[in-house]
């Protein structure tokens, strides 16, 4: 039997409940869950890497703290209650106010540190919240849904506002999807989850899938954007979704470039190690990567394609020439697997970046490594990307708040590319509705302007543009 009833009435009544709460009140409840996701993240971190066998448990820590410590960095002295703004001039007045319950999936790859985020913010915009947590990260997600909870409840905030499944069932997830009890569906997981999501018919803010690609320029300094690369295709074993995917090299800096990766410990696959490692990382017949590679050290796919690396091998790197379903190491894999294009000029490379944006990560992320500010700023705009990223990490410049001013958030929107609402990285701003008062204030303009000018069918709109400019 579902038990989408139940869950469901709790978080109506605490949305009831919310929406008598003060600024002050709120921001006790989210001080008091920042402060003990930051006291578990180690915890959490190893709980979720013995759980799901996914990536590197540090790093797991650093994740949980992006999630606490950078959101409520970011979030702390915002206001989401009220009055937020008062234009006396404009007279205009905003009201912040809870959009209602909140039915939130987590993924495999980030459970804790996305579990923390979305109660952060939904406790700072009082929206009651629902947790689907993904079933190969059960027990991970629901002992972070549960330290949550404890303190939001110990700083007073109403006894359900933060629920979860324990067990979803198809029936109990799509009851809820569908539920008008449900005001918003926070939908971070795959492009299937997503899509089904979509149907529900409720509003949505989900993501899109990333296949990140990274364009190194003639102006690049290159030891430095193959660090980069690393820092960021390392981190976690490459599981975040806004980890790069493909480098793209003009020819005349190629060999530079590849004898830089080999020098940090990548190796480049042979043609036929390309096609053993594709075979067991992608699978073709379903458009999926395989499960069985995200998150894993660069050695232990190696043994599982049967192939032999140097010991210490942290990157496999695969030499291509196309870009499609019957390549593929040119989607988007999770793992520290790279595809690497060598293109003839600066044209043909933007080119191939847009090719492998367009095939799997359209309104994602995309990099550039230069210092040629015209071609940055080229790159900007023929690049289907909500966020383009110079000279930074994709997956911690991407995540925000680390290496440039984006809002930290693990929920990263793709706009219209991706089938997505926005191209921001989510935040509270999303989870507010907005009321605006408005007081009268004649526009001077417009009552200056003499009906006359609009009943007289003689004049066009050329004219009628012209006396408006000359008289206002």
């Amino acid at each position: 039997m579902s038990k989408a009833p139940e869950l469901l009435e709790r978080a109506t009544s605490a949305a009831a409940e919310f929406r008598d709460f003060d600024q002050e009140q709120t921001d006790r409840i989210v001080r008091e869950i920042y402060l003990r996701a930051m006291d578990a993240r180690v915890t959490l971190a190893k709980q979720a890497h013995e759980e799901t066998g996914i990536g590197v448990w540090e790093h797991k820590v650093i994740k949980n703290v992006i999630a606490a410590q950078l959101v409520y960095d970011d979030i702390r002295n915002e206001r989401t209650v009220g009055v937020i703004t008062d234009d006396e001039r404009r007279g205009l007045i905003e009201v912040a106010q809870p959009i209602g319950p909140i039915f939130a999936f987590t993924p495999v790859t980030n459970p804790t540190a996305t579990t923390i985020f979305k109660a952060l913010i939904a406790m700072k915009t009082r929206n009651p919240l629902i947790i689907s947590p993904h079933q190969a990260a059960r027990r991970s997600t629901v002992a972070t849904a549960e330290i949550c909870a404890e303190a939001a409840r110990a700083a007073g905030a109403p006894e359900n506002a933060i629920q979860w499944l324990v067990k979803p069932s198809p029936d109990t997830v799509n009851d809820i999807m569908r539920s008008r009890q449900i005001s918003l569906i926070l939908a971070t997981g795959t492009d299937k989850l997503v899509a089904k999501a979509r149907l529900s018919g409720t509003p949505i803010i989900g993501v899109g899938p990333g296949n990140v690609p990274v364009y190194i320029g003639r102006t690049a300094d290159v030891p430095f954007a193959v660090a980069s690369i690393l820092r960021s295709k390392l981190f976690d074993n490459g599981s975040v979704c806004a980890s790069e995917q493909a480098v793209v090299v003009k020819r005349d800096t190629a060999d530079r470039v590849e004898e830089e990766f080999v020098l940090q410990r990548a190796y480049f696959l042979t043609p036929d190690e390309t096609e053993k490692v594709g075979a067991i990382a992608y699978d073709s017949e379903r458009r999926i990567m395989n499960a069985m590679v995200v998150g894993q050290s660069a050695e232990r796919i190696a043994e599982s394609a049967g192939i032999e690396v140097p010991v210490g091998t942290r990157l496999l790197i695969a030499k291509l020439d196309r870009v499609g379903r019957d390549v593929p190491i040119s989607a988007e894999i999770l793992a520290p697997i790279l595809a690497f294009y060598t293109e003839e000029d600066f044209d043909t490379s933007i080119k191939r970046c847009t090719e492998i944006t367009w095939f799997g990560g359209a309104g994602h992320t995309a990099v550039i490594y230069s210092n040629d500010d015209e071609r940055i700023k080229y790159f900007s705009q023929v690049i289907d990307a909500g966020r383009i990223l110079v000279n930074m990490p994709a997956t911690q410049g991407a995540l925000g708040g680390i290496y440039n001013a984006l809002r930290p958030s693990f929920t990263l929107s793709c706009g219209s590319g991706g089938r997505n609402i926005t191209t921001d990285n989510i935040t509270i701003t999303h989870l507010l509705n907005i009321h605006r008062i408005t007081r009268r204030r004649p526009n001077p303009r417009w009552a200056q302007f003499e009906k006359v000018h609009f009943l007289n069918e003689a004049r066009t709109a050329v004219d009628l543009e012209q006396e408006f400019d000359r008289n206002f």
